[in-house]
């Protein structure tokens, strides 16, 4: 890599994989004062990586960047693999790696069930709104988890997957949210069936995204489904389980996008409420 300027950066552990694989090309998806999305040429998910600044939102497939974004180059040239990306004559490497779904530990469901409508009345209280009419599909999704029905799950989530404009439509954002509420939270509160809900429901997104979504949308929604989620999704989870500030982090959560951040809310809170309603039934052999 002689000749070429170097920045270090830190990197989501989700992208261990594709960065440590041998050398694939790369392309440049889309590049914004404070982010620049690369599609990786690969089987493997995440296929996109965000190549972010310290002040920008972690998402769970970034590289946070030690240097300013606007020395990358943007032309064509662009590859990943061996622990780095090379993007023209700049190259990015590798210094150390952070988790994007750390376990939040064993929590109280009489906690959570707290927390729940503290967090619903800072939603509602909030002028973000979700991008999608909420009694539709995403009503559908809500009650059918709730009532722990997996057919009226999966018929919503595909209803909702690629549903709305936008980098990552509202109905991906909605799903990612509740997905990773499923898991994380339903790990934490002993409610197996939330988990094996969400295995369920991830399997029904994750078959075709890339061909029913966005690529940028399609790999964090990989990244959902393993409850891996950006830091503004995981404070908020923090906050549920009174290991930080609720209200911080759900205003936090909301600023994100024109409407991401309501929409991946809106998915915890459905999510919240689906473990709750399923922690003492059985889990499935």
């Amino acid at each position: 890599m002689g000749g070429r300027t170097q920045i270090g950066g830190a990197a989501s552990v989700a992208l261990r994989r594709t960065l440590e694989s041998p050398r694939r090309p790369a392309r440049v998806l889309a590049a914004f004062p404070l982010a620049v999305y690369l599609e990786v040429r690969s089987e493997c998910e995440p296929h996109v990586i965000a190549l972010v600044s310290s002040e920008a939102a972690r998402l769970p497939n970034a590289v946070v960047l030690a240097g300013p974004l606007d020395r990358l180059p943007l032309g064509d040239e662009c590859w990943v693999g061996e622990g780095s990306i090379g993007l023209g004559r700049v190259g990015v490497r590798v210094h150390r790696w952070w988790d994007p779904a750390p376990p939040l530990g064993a929590v109280e469901p009489s906690r959570l069930a707290r927390a729940l409508p503290l967090f619903g009345d800072i939603c509602d209280r909030s002028r973000r709104r979700p991008g999608l009419d909420v009694t539709g599909a995403p009503g559908l999704l809500a009650s059918g988890c709730l009532a722990g029905s997996l057919v009226d799950g999966v018929v919503a989530a595909e209803r909702l997957l690629g549903l709305g404009p936008g980098l990552t439509p509202s109905g991906d954002d909605m799903l990612c949210g509740l997905l990773v509420a499923l898991r994380q939270l339903g790990l934490a509160a002993g409610a197996p069936r939330a988990v094996w809900l969400a295995d369920w429901l991830a399997a029904a997104v994750t078959y075709d995204a890339r061909a029913r979504t966005t690529p940028i949308s399609a790999t964090l929604l990989h990244c959902a489904a393993r409850g891996e989620a950006g830091s503004e999704v995981l404070g908020v989870l923090r906050g549920l389980a009174g290991q930080q500030q609720l209200e911080a982090a759900a205003h936090r959560l909301l600023g994100l996008g024109h409407t991401s951040g309501a929409d991946l809310a809106w998915g915890v809170r459905a999510g919240l409420a689906a473990v709750l309603a399923l922690r003492s039934w059985p889990a499935i052999p």
